[in-house]
């Protein structure tokens, strides 16, 4: 079912009742509104396949290789999980996310799954380019020494190396504090997609938090937003835009007919008289 005009009515509803706070690094702003997710998604023709009654949420893509589970009642750690199924040409993949990461940075990765795939090289870029330091493992480091980035390599049992990600309390830097959240992103998920999560997870703007909104962690700077509430609806309503018309281009681009080759017109010889 596609997005409609009513659930946008709700997301606007919501937040224009709320003062936006930016609130940064954004490994510690909180949750925020799933919404930045299932939105997007919905807008790219994805389909709602579980219980309307259920506190869960399944979303599908419309060629049924991709699923979404957002499931809040879970006896995991892992309150997101995206998985992709394996075709003749490309393997399958798997990617789980904690309760309290950011939805705008999980977004980043629904958002170039529904864009067409774009190179990317080298997924590290953005963790280099956002001044977190790396160590004598290769593993990266916040500024503040909370967040880690791990991609864990081959072994008997993978061919290719994993990404771990993990935010954990800093009280004590000799000993890391309990375990705030996480990612996992396995050895087949595309490079495009490992890079776009580390690029919305290090990106240093902002994310904008409602004043009573959750945080991951007490350490989160809040700050009044220059935004107005307004402002924040409509960049999800323009970001929702985009990625409607992203999804209806890939679509035209996968079921057009392929062009056929011009024909040639042989050249008759010369009647001799």
């Amino acid at each position: 079912m596609p997005l409609s005009e009513r659930q946008l009515d709700a997301f606007a509803d919501q937040h224009a009742g709320q003062i936006p706070f930016d609130t940064s690094p954004r490994h510690l702003a909180g949750p925020g509104d799933a919404r930045h997710v299932t939105h997007g998604l919905a807008a790219a023709g994805w389909a709602t396949v579980s219980d309307p009654l259920s506190a869960e949420i399944v979303m599908a893509s419309h060629d049924h290789r991709y699923r979404l589970q957002f499931d809040p009642q879970s006896a995991t750690s892992a309150w997101w999980r995206l998985r992709a199924a394996p075709t003749d040409s490309e393997h399958g993949w798997y990617a789980e996310f904690g309760e309290l990461v950011p939805a705008e940075v999980l977004a980043g990765v629904t958002d170039a799954l529904i864009a067409p795939a774009s190179p990317q090289p080298d997924p590290w870029q953005s963790v280099t380019s956002a001044g977190w330091r790396r160590d004598e493992a290769g593993a990266a480091h916040s500024q503040d020494a909370m967040c880690h980035i791990e991609r864990r390599p081959r072994s008997e049992f993978h061919d290719r190396p994993s990404w771990h990600i993990e935010v954990r309390d800093a009280h004590d830097t000799q000993y890391p504090g309990p375990r705030i959240w996480h990612a996992y992103l396995d050895e087949h998920v595309p490079d495009h997609l490992a890079g776009a999560f580390l690029g919305a997870l290090t990106d240093q703007s902002p994310l904008q938090r409602g004043m009573f909104d959750r945080t991951a962690h007490y350490g989160a700077v809040r700050e009044r937003s220059p935004m107005r509430p307004q402002q924040v609806v409509d960049a999800h309503t323009a970001r929702v835009k985009v990625l409607r018309a992203q999804a209806r281009a890939v679509r035209r681009q996968q079921t057009a007919p392929a062009t056929p080759p011009a024909p040639t017109t042989a050249v008759q010889p010369a009647v001799r008289r």
